[in-house]
């Protein structure tokens, strides 16, 4: 597979962005021009008739995007409990109807009817303070990770990212194998939305998740590493930093947890003798007097 990714061109896109007039400043100069801007329009998911949640989000990979937020959301059990997926555009946003299980649907119905509120955050649904703090399942696998491998997909992720070169707004989440080899990407204005969508390609191409890891171009925050945990990935890259909190759940269910990703710099959080690197240096504590 080739490292560089063309613009998605899938039946389930819409136009992802467009051109705007912009008037540009560069020291005493001043010129009309126009500029590329990426979408954000709002995505309502209905399910068999209810709809449940309105996210922002950009318009392209959408059949991705339902089905890997209604796995990480915990609608889903499994992709085959969707049964199908329509979208539909409408004046004011999408509107993507899927139809689910009945007994994904009974369950749906009855946390609805318990919620207290929603966020736009990766908490959808969450209704009080202890449903936030539930505890993940300990993740079966636990691969190491070479740091190199992190360096390489760090290097190529770039070329993963058309709609970012294009409008410099775009976050991108990436899917890598054990030797750092980026399998698959996708991009949305919001960092979890690419995630989601990314999280759906894989379950929708059944890609082999067993020894691989997720790299995002953003900062690695509690629902990030919810999202990776719960799709049973073992490992989570990221550009920025994580949160505390996040490095607390990635510790709780053995997610290898690294931020401040960059070719030949890393730092692991958690899980850390799961990361294979070079000699470790540690830190040098003068004596107490």
């Amino acid at each position: 597979m080739s490292g560089h990714c063309p613009l998605p061109l899938a039946a389930d896109a819409q136009p992802a962005s467009r051109r705007l007039p912009v008037l540009r400043l560069a020291g005493a100069a001043a010129k009309l021009a126009e500029d590329q801007l990426i979408e954000e329009v709002p995505v309502a998911m209905v399910y068999n008739g209810v709809s449940h949640a309105v996210l922002l989000a950009t318009p392209c990979d959408l059949a991705d995007f339902a089905l890997g937020f209604s796995l990480s959301e915990h609608i889903l059990h499994t992709p085959g409990e969707l049964y199908d997926c329509e979208i539909v555009a409408g004046e004011h946003g999408v509107e993507l109807r899927l139809e689910i299980a009945s007994a994904r649907f009974a369950a749906l119905k009855q946390r609805r009817r318990s919620m207290a509120g929603r966020t736009g955050c990766g908490l959808c649904g969450v209704d009080s303070l202890d449903a936030v703090a539930q505890t993940i399942a300990p993740l079966p696998l636990r691969p190491t990770l070479h740091a190199a491998a992190v360096a390489r997909a760090v290097a190529e992720l770039p070329h993963w990212q058309p709609w970012h070169h294009a409008t410099g707004a775009a976050h991108g989440a990436a899917f890598c194998n054990a030797d750092g080899d980026i399998l698959l990407a996708r991009e949305d204005v919001g960092r979890h939305n690419a995630l989601d969508k990314l999280i759906g390609a894989l379950r929708r191409q059944r890609i082999d998740t067993g020894d691989g890891f997720v790299l995002v171009s953003s900062r690695a925050s509690y629902e990030m590493v919810q999202k990776t945990a719960s799709a049973g990935i073992a490992a989570l890259v990221a550009v920025s930093a994580p949160t505390a909190y996040a490095v607390t759940l990635a510790e709780s269910c053995g997610l290898l947890l690294a931020g401040f990703a960059r070719p030949g710099r890393l730092v692991a959080y958690s899980q850390l003798p799961r990361l294979i690197c070079p000699e470790l240096t540690r830190p040098h504590h003068d004596p107490v007097c």
